[in-house]
């Protein structure tokens, strides 16, 4: 399920980019799951048929979605979800400042949150 958050920093083409990679990346699409069409997806989230064709045609240029005509959308591969995760790390730190420097964070306690989040999270590497 993707949401979208009207009140994010982030632009919703770059928020349904990164919810779709996340899930690969969490295994919950795989290989070959089909995926909405994009003006069923533009109308769950209550967005142009554009803003999502964007973030489908971005994540087919970087080889996570294939578009095979009238069949669909598919998810290519989780390999390529895997090699898109330094950009989609990039992606969501930027997210993260965006929206901190909106709540008047300054850098030190930006860090000092993401610190604290991090230790707080199970399964560190």
């Amino acid at each position: 399920m993707i949401e979208f958050d009207p009140s994010s920093g982030v632009p919703p083409y770059e928020q349904i980019r990164g919810q779709f990679l996340a899930q690969i990346a969490a295994g919950e699409l795989v290989e070959e799951t089909r995926l909405p069409t994009i003006r069923q997806l533009a109308a769950d989230l209550g967005l142009a048929s554009n803003t999502v064709a964007r973030a489908y045609r971005e994540l087919e240029q970087d080889g996570v979605f294939v578009g095979r005509g009238r069949k669909g959308t598919f998810v290519r591969t989780a390999g390529a979800a895997a090699r898109q995760q330094p950009r989609a790390l990039s992606d969501a730190a930027r997210a993260f400042v965006t929206q901190a420097r909106e709540l008047g964070v300054d850098s030190r306690a930006a860090l000092v949150a993401v610190t604290h989040a991090l230790a707080a999270m199970p399964g560190e590497r």
